[in-house]
């Protein structure tokens, strides 16, 4: 811990001279971090050789930039990072950050924004049973756009396409491609809340078929019809909800089809005083990485809290539980639909000794039941990090 602690009085004693606001800001941090269960093995079992746990330092650069030119916005993040652990050192990796989003305003009546994504990173372990480095290099693109033909209405339109790719060979079935388009209306009243409905269209695209069994692809087609509610129940509490009815077509799963009442509700209480709260339920379907499963029908919950103890110090707490029921491989002897859940808790505490300077420390347990279907056992972790950053 002595690095870290030197680094955080260094960035202590550094003037500030960019506050969070200004156009370019340059970007420098650093962390460290233990997990009991890295490689997330089942309890009761050696799945490698060796303790379960290990630390990891990680150190990140890069610029943000964000600036207004009139009605137009433009926004950029640019980060490097890089990940060594102690002991599964074959994990060592360079991740990147790459964003740039363009926010734009032709006129009174249309707005938007445009922009692309680049990102890689080291992949859960959560669902794969293996102690090789499997980075997920993900690219998305999108471009959204907003008409307001009147004063109370507005009509929209979107397409985004996410492609994701695994750099473990075993983990290639993996590899997809999603394309999504939707458009919708709203009614916007005076009082700033929106209600409005929304239709969209999800189509996945699997370049290689999965393996261990009957070869099959698993794209799929996904078809959604959600009103969109977002209701500001006064200064403190704010509802932001999209339900509806969602339909999939996966032809290599289960039945083939599957549909059925999807959407997601997230609140929020914001009183005067220094703490605030936060929940969530949500029901969508999910991908998910296996041989023998390519996505999962998930009931989730979460809840949170946030203490602003002083001007400079913030305390942050959560928990979710995520129940995923599962669709096996058509084909696949044996096998019959099953479930299982995940129950996640954090607690974090971030210091702000000045504006553009941050010191966190964060507490995580996670545990998985087991699921019959991917004959997997359950497994538990608890982790913690600590890490300073700094924008000049």
């Amino acid at each position: 811990m002595r690095p870290l602690a030197l680094l955080a009085a260094c960035l202590l004693a550094l003037p500030s001279r960019a506050a969070p606001n200004d156009g370019l800001q340059l970007y420098g941090g650093t962390g460290f971090g233990y997990d009991d269960n890295l490689l997330r093995a089942p309890e009761g079992s050696a799945a490698f050789p060796g303790p379960r746990s290990d630390r990891w330092w990680q150190r990140e650069a890069g610029l943000l930039f964000d600036q207004t030119y009139g009605r137009q916005r433009l926004s950029l993040v640019a980060k490097l990072s890089r990940y060594n652990f102690d002991r599964f050192r074959q994990l060592d990796y360079n991740g990147k950050d790459l964003q740039a989003t363009w926010f734009w305003q032709l006129g009174n009546r249309l707005a938007g924004k445009t922009g692309m994504l680049q990102e890689q990173v080291l992949a859960s372990y959560t669902d794969m049973q293996s102690d090789q480095r499997n980075l997920r290099h993900r690219r998305a693109r999108f471009a959204e756009g907003a008409w307001r033909f009147h004063p109370s209405w507005q009509a929209r339109a979107g397409v985004r396409r996410d492609t994701y790719r695994y750099e473990l060979s075993a983990q290639r079935f993996n590899d997809r491609t999603e394309d999504a388009a939707e458009i919708g209306v709203d009614y916007l009243p005076a009082s700033g809340s929106t209600l409005g409905l929304v239709a969209r269209r999800l189509e996945g695209r699997y370049p290689y078929p999965r393996t261990g069994g009957p070869a099959a692809s698993g794209d799929f087609t996904q078809d959604e019809l959600k009103a969109r509610v977002l209701w500001r129940a006064g200064g403190a509490t704010s509802v932001d909800a999209l339900v509806g009815y969602t339909r999939r077509e996966q032809p290599s799963y289960g039945s083939g089809r599957a549909s059925g009442p999807m959407g997601r509700i997230d609140a929020s209480y914001q009183p005067r005083g220094k703490v605030s709260y936060s929940a969530a339920v949500w029901r969508d379907f999910a991908p998910f990485e296996s041989p023998e499963v390519s996505y999962t029908l998930n009931d989730g919950a979460s809840v949170g809290a946030r203490w602003d103890a002083s001007a400079k110090i913030r305390i942050d707490a959560g928990a979710a539980y995520i129940r995923r029921h599962y669709a096996v491989r058509t084909g696949s002897l044996g096998l019959e639909s099953s479930r299982d859940a995940i129950r996640t808790r954090s607690l974090a505490a971030t210091w702000s000794p000045k504006p553009s300077l941050q010191v966190k420390a964060t507490l995580a347990h996670e545990a998985r039941s087991g699921a019959e279907v991917l004959r997997s056992a359950a497994i538990r972790s608890n982790s913690m990090s600590v890490s300073a950053s700094a924008q000049f």
